[in-house]
């Protein structure tokens, strides 16, 4: 049928196409059928929506559709049943367990990507990837698929360094102090990274709170040139698509199949052109990775994946068991990040994993010897290079390189937690601090989270401060300190831990 485009102040949470009842019927399209739109070269796949929202003859669009492709309303267009999409026969071979071939998965990540797969159908892929898993060499043809079928960036600047944490751990503002100092050694290192999901603060948010993060290719691309940097935020940017459409429907699932996991990660380093890949990941209890052995698997799967994609990698398995520094929250990380750097010194959790993970990087650029990176990688943070060169970074961005920590504004409506007895703080609970945070308004209140006054192994008083609670507002502040109470997420105890009495 053809039909003049009618643009709906509606967000359908997905690609709504609104049909009459009258012209459904005659061309024999049912309710949440894939239908297809056309006008000239451009075409969108979307479900069908029957009702008199719309005259005959009008085919109705919701804002969804437009954030993707742009309609003029009263265009005239066509609209066709698109029937079921080939890839969904694939889906089902890997429910029935079977392996999938290069060309299959590419077929299902293409027909993700131009939307022909709705969520119904991606859940049943994550799902049957959850449940039958992946072997490599179909991770290795789903993260190639996933970053060809996006944007792709190309660096003349050579080698092309990359870092990313796996995450778990709240206060993890390491990359921040991480790059400037791999740049600063003469090293390109274009680092986007995600917003928070479940955390308090993505590296996304924490820099954000000092420059612009949201940069086009052209953009990234200009300024890695001139300065061998960037801090940005990936989402902005068409790289791996389909790992975005995938993720949206793995947490509404609660799922994070290691396939998917591997492919997603990878796939936007694949995206940018990065040849020399350090993976962070944080072990212990309350990260993502509790055990060590866990971790090494994943390690393995890690270095195997990059050797097929033609990537190098080396996987840092570091300490996760508490937050890192003292602050959690964009605005407290990003003043604790700027005060190290501009001082050369800070919290000894904060310093040592940066200048560790960032000495890794530089041995596997040639920047320092093997066993020298990390002593190379202080001596450039201690003699400002870093901050200098985070400063070029904040500048470039957008943003004022002359910004102080103390410019910073930091949720004024605080609290403060105490000690309910003497001991030692035996643990710090992970999870518990991240709640908090974001029970405060982080990440989305810039300025909310909380920053700690202990760490593991530090003896308290009765009445000593463990932590305050930031917020921008009373009413978040008392949700928090209600949630503070109740999780209780600092373990206080004396050196005697039990008694086994002789009976």
């Amino acid at each position: 049928m053809r039909g003049k485009i009618k643009i709906l102040d509606i967000e359908a949470g997905n690609l709504a196409i609104f049909i009459n009842p009258e012209d459904a019927k005659q061309w024999r399209i049912h309710p949440t059928d894939l239908v297809k739109i056309e006008s000239g070269k451009r075409s969108i796949y979307g479900s069908a929506f029957i009702g008199n929202i719309v005259e005959k003859g009008e085919i109705g669009i919701s804002k969804d559709v437009l954030s993707i492709y742009q309609f003029s309303s009263g265009e005239i267009v066509s609209l066709i049943p698109a029937g079921t999409p080939e890839s969904v026969k694939y889906i089902k071979k890997k429910m029935r367990g079977e392996k999938l071939k290069k060309v299959e998965i590419e077929t299902i990540v293409r027909d993700i990507v131009d939307r022909k797969l709705r969520n119904t159908e991606i859940s049943a892929f994550v799902s049957t990837i959850e449940i039958n898993g992946l072997d490599m060499e179909e991770i290795a043809a789903l993260t190639i698929a996933m970053a060809e079928t996006g944007d792709m960036l190309d660096i003349e600047r050579k080698p092309i360094m990359d870092i990313h944490s796996i995450g778990g751990v709240p206060g993890n503002k390491t990359n921040v102090i991480v790059v400037p100092i791999v740049a600063a050694a003469g090293l390109t290192i274009p680092k986007t990274s995600s917003r928070a999901i479940t955390s308090a603060a993505g590296t996304a948010d924490v820099v954000e709170v000092l420059t612009n993060v949201t940069l086009t290719l052209e953009e990234i691309k200009r300024i890695v040139e001139k300065i061998g940097a960037c801090l940005v935020w990936g989402g902005a940017l068409n790289l791996a698509p389909a790992d975005d459409l995938m993720i949206h429907v793995e947490r509404r699932l609660s799922l994070d199949p290691r396939g998917l996991m591997l492919a997603s990660i990878m796939a936007k380093k694949y995206a940018i052109g990065s040849q020399y890949i350090l993976i962070d990941i944080p072990t212990g209890k309350g990260a993502k990775v509790e055990s060590v052995e866990e971790a090494r698997s994943l390690a393995r799967d890690f270095i195997e994946l990059g050797k097929r994609l033609g990537q190098y990698v080396e996987v840092a398995i570091t300490y996760g068991g508490q937050p890192i520094g003292y602050t959690v929250g964009p605005a407290l990380e990003a003043k604790e990040a700027l005060e190290t750097l501009m001082t050369g010194k800070g919290p000894g959790s904060l310093v040592e994993k940066a200048i560790g993970l960032a000495g890794l990087l530089l041995e596997m650029g040639g920047a320092a010897p093997k066993g020298k990176g990390k002593i190379i990688a202080r001596e450039i943070l201690e003699k400002g290079k870093a901050y200098q060169k985070m400063r070029e970074i904040i500048e470039e961005q957008g943003g004022d390189p002359n910004i102080k920590p103390e410019d910073i504004p930091i949720g004024d409506k605080t609290y403060t937690i105490h000690a309910q007895t003497n001991g030692y703080v035996t643990a710090i609970d992970n999870k518990g601090i991240t709640a908090i945070a974001r029970e405060a308004g982080a990440p989305e209140d810039k300025g909310a989270g909380i920053r700690l006054h202990v760490k593991v192994g530090d003896k308290v008083k009765e009445g000593d401060p463990l932590f305050t609670i930031h917020a921008e507002s009373e009413s978040r502040l008392d949700k928090a300190i209600v949630l503070a109470r109740r999780l209780e997420p600092i373990k206080i105890e004396g050196m005697v831990l039990q008694v086994i009495e002789n009976l």
